[in-house]
C-alpha cells in the first residue's frame, strides 16, 4: 500500500508562506517600539558621542576639536561641583526613597478595611506632574510665607531657609522628590508582597514565627527581584535629576544644588555650547553604566527568582 507523502512541495510552500506572514506580522507589531528606540534613544546616544568632539554653538558651523571638551570638562570647577552634588543627591535620595517605599508597601499589605483608599492616596503624587509638585513645595518651603515654617513657629522654631540655605537646600529638594516618587516604588514592592504564597505564612505560623522574623526570613528574600529593579531604576533616575532643581532653585544658592543634568542643560541651551554639553552627557552615560554594572554584580547575588 503506497504511503502518503506528507512533505510534498505544495505543503512546504504553504508552510513557508504562513511562516513569512507570521514573521511580517511580528515585525509590524514591534516596528513602532523599534523605530522609537532608534530615533529617540540610539540615535541621540551616538550623536552625543560624535558632537562631543566638536566646538558647536548650535547655530554656528561645527569645528572638530577632538578631546578638548573632555580636557576642559575635568578642569571646570563648576562641573566638578555639579558632579559632587549629583553623587550627594544619589546618596541622600535613593536609600531614603527605597526605605520609605518599603515601609509604605508593608503597611499597605495589611488586610485592613478601606486599605484601597490609602493605596490610592499614596500613589496620587506619582500621577501629578513634577512641575506642579515642585511649585507646590516652593510655596511650602517659602522662608517668610511657607506653610512649613508657619507650623514650626508654633514650637518657637525660627524660620528656616529650606531652599536658600546651602547646607539643607539639596536635602529639601530630595524630600520633595521622595514624596513624589515613593508611591511608584511602593506599588512595585506591594505587588511583590502580595505575590508571596499564603502557604508560606501558614507554615511559619505553625512554627510560631515572630512578625520580625517573618519580614526578614520570608518577605524580604522573596521580594528581592522587585527590590533589585527598584534600586536599579532609582539610581539611574537619581543621576539624571533635573526638573526639581530647575523649578525650585535653578542650581542655587550658589552651586549647592547644581547637578550635572542642570549644568548640561545650561551649557546646551543657555550658553550655546552643545559640544561641551554632549561631553558631559557622555561622561554621565559612562558613570551610570559603570554604577549599574557594579550594582548588578553586587545585588544579583542576593536575588532569588523562585518561591
Amino acid at each position: 500500500m503506497a504511503s502518503v507523502n506528507t512533505n510534498s512541495p505544495k505543503k512546504k510552500t504553504k508552510n513557508m508562506t504562513l511562516h513569512k506572514k507570521d514573521a511580517i506580522s511580528g515585525y509590524m507589531f514591534i516596528a513602532p517600539a523599534l523605530i522609537s528606540f532608534l530615533v529617540f534613544v540610539l540615535y541621540p546616544v551616538i550623536a552625543s558621542f560624535v558632537i562631543s568632539g566638536f566646538n558647536w554653538g548650535i547655530l554656528g558651523t561645527p569645528k572638530f576639536i577632538g578631546l578638548e571638551n573632555y580636557k576642559t570638562l575635568f578642569n571646570d570647577p563648576v562641573f566638578i561641583e555639579s558632579l559632587k552634588n549629583t553623587f550627594k543627591w544619589v546618596i541622600i535620595y535613593v536609600p531614603f526613597s527605597i526605605l520609605v517605599s518599603l515601609i509604605i508597601a508593608l503597611a499597605m499589605d495589611m488586610p485592613l478595611r478601606g486599605i484601597g483608599f490609602f493605596r490610592t492616596m499614596f500613589y496620587l503624587p506619582v500621577m501629578t506632574p513634577m512641575v506642579v509638585c515642585a511649585l507646590l513645595f516652593v510655596w511650602i518651603y517659602n522662608t517668610e510665607f511657607g506653610v512649613l515654617n508657619y507650623v514650626l513657629s508654633f514650637f518657637d522654631i525660627s524660620a528656616i531657609g529650606w531652599l536658600s540655605d546651602k547646607r539643607i537646600s539639596l536635602i529639601s529638594i530630595a524630600l520633595m522628590s521622595v514624596w513624589k516618587h515613593s508611591g511608584y516604588n511602593m506599588l512595585i514592592l506591594l505587588s511583590a508582597l502580595q505575590g508571596i504564597p499564603d502557604s508560606l505564612y501558614e507554615a511559619a505560623a505553625l512554627d510560631g514565627i515572630t512578625p520580625w522574623r517573618k519580614l526578614i526570613d520570608i518577605k524580604l528574600p522573596l521580594i528581592m527581584p522587585s527590590m533589585y529593579f527598584v534600586v536599579l531604576t532609582s539610581v539611574i533616575d537619581a543621576f539624571q535629576v533635573f526638573t526639581e532643581v530647575f523649578i525650585m532653585t535653578k542650581g542655587g544658592p550658589g552651586y549647592s544644588t547644581h547637578t550635572v543634568s542642570y549644568y548640561l542643560f545650561a551649557n546646551a541651551f543657555e550658553y550655546g555650547k552643545m559640544g561641551y554639553a554632549c561631553a558631559m552627557a557622555v561622561v554621565m552615560f559612562i558613570i551610570i553604566l559603570v554604577v549599574t554594572l557594579i550594582q548588578d554584580k553586587i545585588m544579583n547575588k542576593n536575588v532569588q527568582y523562585d518561591s
